[in-house]
């Protein structure tokens, strides 16, 4: 979210919000580093600030949370808000525009995938059931260990059945009641943890607001942080550099990772549609958002649409190479497209990557495991223009 406003705001005069810039072309070209007072301290206040900090973001979870989906989302919308302000839309028009778009889409989406959604969880019972009868199966015409206890308990008692039958005292015939469990219904679902799903709403309604208001701000907030590096002329041009170059190589990222995702989330839907696969709109769409958890997230795709093949073709061997062909669409998008976009932009270490996802993970749940490859990009392009942070930086990089 850059401007040529922060060009201006460096020797002091007002520019309008707003714009964009053309930046250098490479992130790891010379750029001069910025150096913070840092105070110095012993080991033991290092650590005692850096569990301090944990804490605080494990507390302040639903706070943190949101406001990162909210920079993400306004880095990831800006280009566009920019590009309607190039064509003399005001930027607050543009950005509203933009936002209801987005919301609109995001809606619609949910509406169509729902019918989709409600017959996946409906049979997914039966999924599970199948799938354990067909494990427990014997091979080659054997029983197994398991199947002939089963019978010999059946004779033991069928043989106590018939001796009760030969017992001369009247028995009353007893009625045997069978309660069936209701099917899972995806509305009821939400009436009954109502609390829980109005939480969710409201807390995307901040997510939604905060990005609006971030897209409307532009460049106010980097302007001013311009301001405050002091008087100095030079001090001002070496932060608008390192912040021009942070803000591209952060939006460059977040561009990269949607562009993946949906792409991963077409080519799964062809696949899946020449299969034959029932729902593939809805298991394609969750095969795009399990991409961005890095490793795990196309494991848990590719077992989710193996299990849906399996319920409907009954075919083990079928499962599996739908299930494969769910994780050779992410392998190749994440090897040959990610890794060269990555490589472009932030080229990570991919033992830190996955640390960072354990740690992520392990804080926030799901939602750490979301946003651990966005932070760790973020962190690393910082730290890379921050004289301090050089050592993180390096531990970062491949």
């Amino acid at each position: 979210m850059s401007s040529p406003g922060l060009a201006a705001a460096a020797s002091g005069s007002d520019v309008p919000m707003g714009g964009s810039t053309a930046l250098d072309a490479e992130p790891d070209a010379a750029i001069p580093t910025v150096r913070l007072q840092v105070p110095r301290g012993g080991l033991a206040v290092i650590v005692l600030a850096t569990v301090a900090v944990v804490f605080a973001l494990e507390w302040a979870q639903s706070f943190v949370i949101s406001l990162l989906l909210g920079i993400l989302f306004a880095y990831t919308l800006n280009p566009l808000v920019a590009w309607l302000e190039r064509i003399r839309i005001p930027r607050v028009a543009g950005s509203s525009v933009v936002m209801t778009g987005v919301v609109c889409v995001f809606a619609l989406g949910a509406y169509s995938l729902q019918g989709q959604m409600q017959t996946i969880l409906d049979r997914l019972p039966e999924a599970v059931s199948k799938l354990s009868a067909s494990l427990a199966s014997p091979r080659g015409g054997q029983a197994s260990t398991m199947q002939k206890v089963q019978t010999a308990a059946s004779e033991i008692e069928k043989a106590t059945s018939q001796a009760a039958e030969t017992d001369p005292k009247p028995s009353q015939q007893a009625t045997r009641v069978v309660v069936e469990a209701p099917a899972f219904k995806l509305g009821n679902y939400l009436w009954a943890n109502s609390p829980g799903v109005a939480g969710l709403l409201g807390q995307a309604a901040m997510v939604v607001f905060l990005t609006l208001f971030l897209l409307i701000s532009g460049d106010t907030f980097k302007r001013k942080l311009v301001r405050l590096t002091g008087p100095s002329l030079t001090h001002r041009k070496i932060t608008v550099h390192v912040l021009d170059d942070i803000n591209e190589s952060i939006q460059r990222y977040m561009l990269m990772l949607l562009a993946t995702n949906v792409l991963v989330a077409l080519l799964t839907w062809i696949v899946l549609r020449l299969i034959g696969l029932e729902n593939a709109g809805a298991w394609a769409v969750g095969a795009g958002l399990l991409h961005l958890v890095p490793y795990i997230g196309p494991g848990v795709a590719a077992a989710g649409i193996g299990l849906a093949a399996f319920l409907q073709f009954e075919v083990l061997s079928t499962a599996l190479l739908v299930a494969a062909a769910s994780m050779a669409v992410a392998t190749v998008v994440g090897t040959f497209v990610t890794t060269w976009m990555t490589g472009r932009i932030a080229r990570m270490n991919t033992a830190a990557v996955f640390v960072s996802l354990l740690f992520w993970g392990w804080l926030w749940g799901v939602w750490g495991m979301l946003l651990s490859a966005p932070i760790t990009v973020i962190v690393k392009v910082i730290a890379q223009r921050v004289e301090q942070l050089e050592p993180v930086a390096e531990l970062l990089g491949d």
